[in-house]
């Protein structure tokens, strides 16, 4: 297959769990980069630290892998020092946004073009099954062994509303779905985010009665509902329903565009002036 030319297959098979979905979403972000046809040399893969984080190693990019929740810094700094390579960010529910949740309310607030895969599987699975930031209420984990209290983040609507231009959400059940979000964010200039939800039968699944990973896509078939869909339900209904689908597709100014032209603007200046 042609798109074995993108991986390290040296260094396969992986180390995922059986079950885990995370091979699902790597898959579904290279037919994106194949889709639109990127230089494997002009494209760097960044991520942090946790069990999505292992994707770039398995991938034959130029890639980066950081500290817990700085792989949106690392990135940030990839971009503005050579505006013309692609760059993607793969990072887990955890890295993203707990440690990380500030880098990416503000590379959202900028707008920067470089495009931010979450794979959420609501545990922090790597670490021994600790209680993420959007682990859903009274899910349990090994840091909630009587259930969790906190309210979950809506990540999709936070950075919506922190001024990304493309935000979606898919599962690796909605294959075909999360595959043509995947390319839409990557095609589209400025801060794109895609929540990826992947199930963890390990550490998320068998503390939630979810047991297999045909229990846990079982699962994401029967809860996740289309945007289109949604809009014409009663709010009772979509108790308990997750909502999958595209959130924002805007046109909108990109950080780097900007700051290119502020660095043009003061030469002009500065030669004009001497």
């Amino acid at each position: 297959m042609a798109l074995l030319d993108y991986f390290r297959t040296d260094m396969l098979p992986h180390i995922w769990c059986p079950g885990c979905g995370n091979g699902i979403v790597t898959q579904a972000i290279v037919r994106g980069i194949d889709a639109l046809g990127w230089s494997q040399d002009e494209t760097v893969i960044v991520s942090g630290i946790g069990c999505s984080s292992r994707a770039p190693g398995y991938l034959d990019f130029d890639t980066l892998h950081t500290t817990h929740g700085r792989a949106l810094a690392f990135a940030t700094g990839v971009k503005l020092a050579k505006p013309h390579l692609n760059v993607i960010v793969v990072t887990g529910d955890g890295d993203a946004s707990a440690i990380g949740g500030n880098h990416l309310i503000h590379a959202a607030r900028r707008n920067i073009n470089i495009t931010t895969i979450c794979f959420n599987n609501s545990i922090y699975g790597m670490t021994g099954g600790q209680y993420s930031p959007l682990s859903p209420s009274h899910s349990y984990g090994s840091t909630a062994p009587y259930g969790n209290i906190d309210r979950a983040f809506d990540l999709c609507e936070l950075v919506r509303a922190s001024g990304a231009s493309y935000v979606a959400r898919g599962s690796v059940y909605h294959i075909a779905q999360l595959t043509r979000a995947i390319q839409d964010a990557l095609a589209k200039p400025g801060f794109a985010f895609v929540e990826a939800i992947t199930p963890c039968p390990v550490y998320f699944g068998r503390k939630n009665q979810l047991r297999t990973a045909v229990d846990m896509m079982r699962w994401q078939k029967e809860q996740m509902i289309p945007l289109r869909r949604a809009e014409k339900m009663d709010p009772e209904e979509l108790t308990g329903k997750v909502i999958i689908g595209t959130f924002a597709d805007k046109d909108l100014p990109e950080y780097t565009d900007s700051y290119e032209a502020l660095i043009e603007k003061v030469r002009r200046e500065v030669e004009e002036s001497s």
